[in-house]
């Protein structure tokens, strides 16, 4: 592996996102802020508490998780997809960069701009809600899982995608459903079956549930759901090597 040539990608895709702070971090912080108020305080008022949690820190750790995932994605897929645009991609490929690099580049960028948004999104929930980290390893376990899955998936839209329209559609069709049927602003304990069973196969209802037992310290994640992340994971690394290492959609 090409250490040197992956860290320079690294720095550059840091940079990148940091050179719009207002966009790439501030409008996202302030959306996911706006997610806390409105939800928050006012089904928090009509909730007062999900398992024994006061509602307005119950949903803290979904909305941690929201600002991971989307930002993660966002960065991974744009980022890449931009570069086959504008025929950047070319310095890519003529560069000593195996598949590797170049996994580990977008991927590892993407995970810093979700993993920021997250943290400034719990350093606003604190002066809502007070600190809660009962578990800092399992809190941190689950973070790193959610960025990484989204980074592999937005990097594969990104690889998959020739118009702006394609990029889209994985955001709209796909990820927004699986967040909001995801637990993010209710404990899908609550719902009836089928559905309960049936939510169990949504990855992101793990992902929220992991981050709410190190956060809160409630007995919800599984190593069952820890499994089917890891598993996801891994599936998602090997396909998006495989479409780089190929030259998928990149190559003419």
């Amino acid at each position: 592996m090409n250490l040197i040539g992956a860290r320079t990608l690294l720095g550059k895709e840091v940079r990148r996102f940091l050179r719009v702070p207002g966009q790439t971090v501030l409008q996202p912080l302030i959306s996911t802020s706006l997610y806390f108020v409105v939800f928050g305080y006012t089904l928090g008022g009509r909730q007062a508490q999900v398992e024994g949690v006061p509602y307005v820190q119950y949903i803290v750790p979904g909305l941690v998780f929201l600002g991971v995932a989307n930002n993660a994605f966002l960065n991974a897929s744009s980022s890449f997809f931009i570069t086959k645009i504008q025929g950047t991609i070319v310095d890519l490929l003529v560069a000593p960069l195996g598949a590797t690099e170049l996994l580990f580049g977008f991927i590892s960028g993407a995970m810093v701009r979700g993993l920021l948004v997250g943290l400034l999104t719990w350093v606003v929930a604190l002066f809502f809600t007070g600190a809660h980290l009962v578990n800092v390893f399992e809190t941190a376990l689950f973070l790193g899982l959610s960025a990484y899955v989204f980074s592999v998936l937005g990097l594969l839209a990104g690889i998959w995608a020739e118009k702006f329209e394609q990029i889209n559609f994985f955001p709209t069709f796909l990820m927004l459903p699986l967040t909001f049927l995801g637990g993010v602003f209710y404990s899908v304990r609550g719902l009836p079956e089928p559905f309960r069973t049936i939510s169990l196969f949504n990855p992101v209802v793990h992902m929220v549930e992991g981050l709410r037992a190190g956060m809160l310290g409630l007995e919800h994640s599984s190593p069952v759901g820890l499994a089917l992340l890891v598993t996801l994971a891994l599936a998602a690394t090997a396909l998006a090597w495989t479409m780089l290492r190929n030259g998928y959609r990149i190559k003419s």
